[in-house]
């Protein structure tokens, strides 16, 4: 597995926390710490921004782990841990947004093969762009929407604005995600951010972008 990846894994019970640490670190990932609370998850969760979450739901005697999940931040994988057969309990863990979930107890093979796939997941979701004398990696879901600027183009993030030399038709092949549609000859979204739609436009994060009528779009 990938060493420099950073895994999180949040569970009360020192004896599974310690048995799915050992498994990971003999995997070869290096990069993994532990919480037993709730507080203290919280706080490895602002400070480390674990890439993936190893989430027990039922933390502490309470479901604060589905509490924990919504903390995280957007482009961390969760993969929940339980030992509940309650379908209420599970339905508000699944609303989250996880990315698979564990029975316990839980088996090494399971195990590895969750977190292989979450890798996998999230290597296919990168898209790699030259910044200044740079190359760096977004993440897809960190996109909300590219513009294009005659030449270049500025790809819009949650909290940065890249500009590159590129097409949008030729960004937009290089994504190759079903979530981003091209809506008006200068803008292509991410439909995942789309909170309203009227008949000529859409909003993402409070930005209106027009619609044409030749790149209808529906949310």
């Amino acid at each position: 597995m990938d060493s420099i990846v950073k895994i999180l894994i949040v569970e009360d019970e020192i004896i599974i926390a310690d048995y799915i640490f050992n498994i990971l670190k003999k995997e070869g990932c290096t990069n993994v710490k532990m919480a037993h609370k709730y507080n203290s998850a919280l706080e490895i969760i602002e400070t480390f921004q674990p890439e993936i979450i190893l989430m027990d739901i039922n933390l502490n005697g309470e479901n604060s782990g589905i509490e924990l999940a919504k903390s995280k931040a957007y482009n961390t994988i969760v993969i929940f841990l339980t030992g509940q057969n309650d379908e209420g309990l599970m339905s508000q863990a699944l609303a989250t947004n996880p990315e698979s979930y564990l029975t316990k107890p839980i088996k090494k093979q399971d195990l590895i093969a969750a977190v292989k796939l979450a890798l996998l997941k999230k290597q296919s979701k990168i898209v790699s762009i030259k910044n200044g004398y740079d190359y760096i990696n977004i993440n897809h879901e960190s996109i909300l929407f590219i513009k294009s600027d005659n030449n270049y183009i500025d790809i819009q993030t949650h909290s940065t604005k890249y500009s590159i030399r590129n097409s949008l038709d030729k960004f937009l092949e290089e994504l190759n995600n079903k979530n981003f549609v091209r809506v008006h000859r200068s803008f292509v979204i991410n439909r995942s951010k789309v909170f309203k739609q009227t008949s000529t436009s859409v909003f993402i994060e409070k930005i209106e972008i027009p619609i044409s009528k030749k790149y209808k779009f529906q949310i």
